[in-house]
């Protein structure tokens, strides 16, 4: 094939401040009619300008580090060597392959969303480039569905040592409220509640007229998701004096573990012992864009990048002896789905 031609043909669609979101149709050889594979990733990190002149690009005893090369700067190269060995190779493909790059994942993907489900809605199957889990670098045919609620306490502001029993303190009001919800999380359900910031009043002799949390929510199941919503929406003060106000939901709906994803994952295990790699399955407590496209019912597997540790993390890596395989994977299932 021309090795010189483009790798694909290109369009970009707006992300707002994140910058655009690239939609890659893959110039692959082959029939190509048997439908099309999204291929998602996200070209955004957690690390803020500026952070290569504390943290910069390194090797170092069969590592490579940096902001994002673990998560997941390394999955989108692989994907793209994996394309271009395959037209080196002259190996056809059966089915249309897209990539799909998202600006904004890692602040929510609002508005990639609809975008990411578009082309998931017409796909036959979606791979995601997010890292693999753990030293071995499983793949991950199940994720946690994530949300997050903020509640805002207000009470009534008065003199803490001259008319106290006045006031209503939405400081007190909060911290009751924080043991109630704590409460609401089922490990053994996989349902885990985090109250992770709160912050309220104004001075310690006031009695605090506001207080705030932000609570974190992670579940398996969508339904539970819903169920946590409602426990939520329902919560009232234990001071009448005080108000409560609740903002937030579910984020991203949980990747529920499906027998189409688990049949993509053994046909990824079959493809990798050619390799001389044993692939395991895993379920990962954090969210993708690939929650997205499960919740439509397309068959999905993640975690197809890289192999390494220390996402949004300073020793964020990559583990170079794994590229290769990681990136043959890749280009096997691509030629057999």
């Amino acid at each position: 094939s021309d090795t010189a031609a483009p790798l694909a043909a290109v369009r970009s669609f707006a992300g707002g401040k994140f910058g655009k979101h690239l939609v890659c149709d893959m110039r692959l050889p082959g029939p190509r009619k048997a439908g099309r594979i999204l291929a998602l990733g996200h070209s955004d990190t957690v690390w803020p300008l500026g952070t290569l002149r504390e943290m910069p690009f390194r090797k170092a005893d069969g590592r490579l580090y940096g902001p994002g090369v673990y998560d997941m700067k390394a999955g989108i190269v692989f994907f793209l060597f994996a394309v271009r060995a395959l037209r080196e190779l002259d190996i056809g493909v059966r089915s249309r392959v897209l990539l799909q790059l998202n600006s904004d994942e890692e602040v929510g993907s609002a508005s990639s969303r609809a975008l990411t489900e578009k082309h998931a809605s017409s796909s036959r199957a979606v791979l995601v480039l997010e890292p693999g889990t753990g030293a071995t670098g499983r793949l991950k045919t199940a994720r946690k569905g994530v949300g997050g609620f903020r509640m805002v306490v207000h009470g009534k502001a008065s003199h803490a040592g001259v008319n106290s029993e006045a006031g209503a303190s939405a400081v007190v009001e909060l911290a009751r409220q924080i043991n109630r919800i704590a409460a609401l999380a089922q490990p053994k359900r996989g349902i885990t509640v985090n109250p992770g910031v709160i912050s309220g009043g104004t001075r310690s002799n006031v009695v605090a007229a506001e207080a705030w949390a932000e609570i974190d929510i992670r579940v398996m199941r969508e339904r539970d998701g819903a169920a946590l919503e409602k426990q939520f929406r329902a919560l009232r003060p234990f001071d009448k004096r005080c108000s409560i106000e609740i903002s937030g939901g579910l984020n991203r709906p949980p990747m529920e573990r499906s027998a189409g994803g688990v049949r993509l994952f053994r046909m990824a295990r079959k493809l990798a012992a050619e390799l001389g790699v044993d692939l395991e399955e895993s379920l990962s407590g954090g969210g993708s864009d690939g929650n997205f496209t499960a919740a439509l019912g397309i068959p999905t597997l993640d975690g197809l990048g890289a192999v390494g540790e220390g996402a949004h993390a300073a020793n964020e890596h990559i583990l170079m002896g794994r590229m290769a395989d990681r990136t043959a994977l890749l280009a096997k299932l691509l030629a057999a789905l």
